[in-house]
């Protein structure tokens, strides 16, 4: 598991990197000491030293060798300059090493890192707030108690699941990008409110914390979104009103359509 010996390097410590290490750090499962986070801007990496007392550097390498588990946090473009080298091959062999990066396949990373075991993260922004969802992927001879330790790491930020690679694509549209669809739609939510004359302070904070609550119905009770929204509409109500309105707006489809789009184009990342 991820307490005792075990030890972490954060390549490419950015938003999310360092979103997971303060998830860990808060979680008690490592201390600073057992983790080693890298960035390429010299400023960041004294400013991630400064914030949680742990090891920093500019130099990948450096962390990959003094590490036992690798979490590579880099961009997909960036992914096969930091990692395909023998220096690298050497220090990563045998050692699991999980892959944030979208569009990133799992046969690309093994082609770069032949010798380590290797898992897939697909993490998404309100892992910031500790209410992130991660989905990962194994690749080939990954034991369970590596996607267990995988597991723990993002659990540390919200919640965290296992599907076949072969959907990494679709989850990339859905939980990455989600978020941002999620935005949009709370944001419309408000300026409907607004228009019906709310303050727009009052309208977001009063849709953000709808939509939270509604979330958590959905996973708390298990019940299906249908029926959860039977439970809000009752006979010549206002919310059959307003659903009957987004029915003719094809809310469905367009949101549908939108994950669809997303997923195509999820599956040209990191493929040039």
């Amino acid at each position: 598991m991820l307490e005792g010996n075990n030890s972490l390097a954060v390549i490419g410590c950015g938003t999310m990197g360092e979103a997971i290490v303060r998830g860990i750090f808060r979680s008690g499962k490592l201390t600073p000491a057992q983790v080693f986070a890298t960035d390429r801007r010299v400023e960041l990496v004294r400013e991630l030293a400064e914030r949680h007392g742990m090891r920093t550097s500019t130099d990948n390498l450096e962390a990959a060798k003094a590490a036992q588990v690798a979490l590579v946090c880099l961009k997909p473009q960036h992914m096969g300059a930091a990692l395909d080298s023998e220096a690298m091959r050497a220090a990563l062999a045998g050692k699991l090493v999980i892959s944030i990066a979208a569009g990133v396949r799992l046969a690309q990373i093994a082609a770069w890192l032949p010798g380590s075991p290797l898992i897939r993260a697909m993490p998404n922004t309100p892992a910031v707030i500790g209410e992130g969802m991660t989905v990962l992927a194994r690749g080939k001879g990954v034991t369970d108690a590596q996607i267990a330790l995988a597991s723990e790491i993002f659990k540390a930020v919200g919640r965290c699941t296992e599907i076949d690679e072969a959907n990494m694509d679709v989850v990339t549209a859905l939980n990455g990008s989600g978020p941002a669809f999620a935005y949009l739609v709370l944001e419309a939510l408000a300026d409907g409110a607004v228009m019906m004359g709310l303050r727009r302070d009052a309208a977001v904070s009063i849709a953000a914390q709808m939509l939270q609550g509604a979330a958590r119905m959905v996973l708390e009770t298990g019940l299906h979104p249908a029926a959860l929204k039977d439970q809000v509409t009752t006979p010549a109500g206002c919310t059959i009103a307003g659903l009957l309105t987004l029915e003719d707006g094809r809310i469905r489809s367009v949101v549908a359509r939108a994950v669809e789009e997303a997923t195509r184009v999820a599956g040209k990342l990191g493929q040039s």
